[in-house]
């Protein structure tokens, strides 16, 4: 594995030689050794002296309203030629962003915020990097949320956006003999993997490539850093089993494959970039499935960022450090895709 940071903060010791209470900058350092830089430290600091109510105590409408609340206060991101929303086969709301008018590598974007919460507007800003970043055209999808809609539903979705794309590419910017591949972040990335073992089960093409960022791939939420990094880190492992039991409310079902790629056979997906952070409850899911993706002789890249944490992609107007991240995963996907010049 190789890093795309290094984390360059040390540990600080819990109170001072003279036995004196923490100072706040002591206290700072100690709460964040091992955050990747400054900004991503207070950023979590600040998380640990407030964590406030947990998911389940505040409930689907104020989470909803908070991460729309959220959406709209950040920075847009880049400028891009077009950026347009549209309707996906007549149901689904979409918004397709393009950097130029000449076709490029579609690649269809299913957001993260644990099957719950999330909408175009939550990953505008990270749909509009990665265009701009990858050069491509993005269509992101607006799939059916749990627990109004509890799984297969979302996946049902992207695989249904997948195939009306297919049919639509010369209006969405796509090359038709470069295919189209899938991306997704956190629980857009469960739905990205499983839609393209469901593609690559069917009848017709599959993906072209696909991008996992912090991926929950084991709906069982048990392997190690689920306790080791699941407090204090920006996504809590209470949260996240809270998140699961609202996209799978029967326990007996998340282990079936159907909702946990882990658990998958893996034989003939596109080749696959994984990226996972070094402080994420769900990084040993995401590097068991890249061991997986290894083992069943998938083309595969995983990175662990040093020093960051869940959802690094969407904390790049706080932190430096995750910004930088983000484009390097981002640049790295860019050499997984097909290209018209490779024809």
């Amino acid at each position: 594995m190789t890093p795309l940071e290094d984390a360059a903060v040390e540990d600080a010791d819990a109170e001072d030689p003279d036995g004196e209470d923490l100072t706040v900058a002591d206290a700072l350092a100690q709460a964040v050794a091992g955050v990747a830089d400054e900004a991503l430290a207070e950023w979590l600091a600040e998380l640990r002296r407030d964590p406030g109510p947990s998911c389940a105590e505040l409930g689907v409408e104020s989470l909803r309203r908070s991460s729309q609340a959220r959406a709209a206060a950040r920075p847009r991101g880049p400028d891009l030629a077009r950026v347009q929303d549209v309707t996906i086969d007549d149901v689904l709301k979409g918004r397709l962003y393009r950097t130029n008018p000449e076709p490029r590598p579609l690649v269809l974007f299913t957001h993260g915020g644990g099957f719950v919460l999330g909408d175009l507007n939550s990953h505008d800003r990270v749909c509009r990097r990665l265009a701009a970043r990858c050069d491509v055209a993005v269509l992101a999808v607006d799939y059916r949320r749990a627990p109004e809609f509890p799984e297969p539903a979302a996946v049902d979705d992207a695989v249904r956006a997948f195939g009306w794309a297919l049919s639509h590419q010369d209006e969405l910017g796509g090359d038709p003999r470069l295919g189209i591949a899938l991306a997704g972040d956190s629980s857009g990335a469960a739905i990205a993997a499983l839609a393209a073992i469901r593609l690559r089960d069917g009848d017709g093409p599959g993906a072209s490539a696909l991008l996992l960022v912090n991926p929950n791939t084991d709906m069982t939420l048990s392997q190690p850093s689920m306790d080791q990094e699941g407090q204090g880190w920006g996504l809590d492992a209470d949260d996240m089993r809270w998140f699961v039991e609202q996209w799978v409310p029967d326990p007996s079902r998340r282990a079936d494959p159907k909702v946990s790629p882990l658990f998958a056979t893996l034989d003939g997906l596109p080749p696959t970039l994984v990226a996972t952070a070094e402080h994420d409850p769900l990084r040993d899911e995401g590097e068991e499935f890249a061991l997986g993706l290894m083992t069943s002789g998938v083309t595969f890249e995983h990175c662990r960022l040093r020093g960051m944490v869940h959802g690094f992609m969407s904390l790049d107007d706080v932190s430096p450090a995750a910004a930088r991240a983000g484009d390097d995963v981002l640049g790295r996907f860019a050499g997984l895709l097909p290209r018209s010049s490779d024809l």
